[in-house]
């Protein structure tokens, strides 16, 4: 396990783990981000309001992303089936 150190809305907090250090800290950039938009658009500095809201935004593109990956897949296998289909016809 190995101690990572990352800023976020510029604290510093000391995270353990077997993570890339490079990977932890492009998400604590992503947090730190998202943390400083809200603030800068809601004009609050309440750190865990804003960890908060970001939180839920970032559940929000996560459950987007997981919404459209699964449309994708079930668009390949569409794709899928009917490639396979064609290949079964006689020719």
């Amino acid at each position: 396990m190995k101690n990572i150190q990352v800023q976020i809305f510029d604290k510093t907090y000391t995270l353990q783990g077997d993570l890339d250090p490079a990977y932890v800290e492009k998400l604590a950039q992503t947090v730190d981000a998202r943390m400083r938009a809200l603030a800068e658009a809601s004009g609050s500095v309440d750190s865990s309001r804003l960890a908060v809201l970001a939180a839920l935004h970032l559940a929000d593109e996560l459950e987007g992303q997981r919404r459209e990956r699964g449309e994708l897949r079930r668009r390949v296998q569409r794709c899928v089936r009917l490639v396979e289909s064609a290949l079964k016809r006689p020719a």
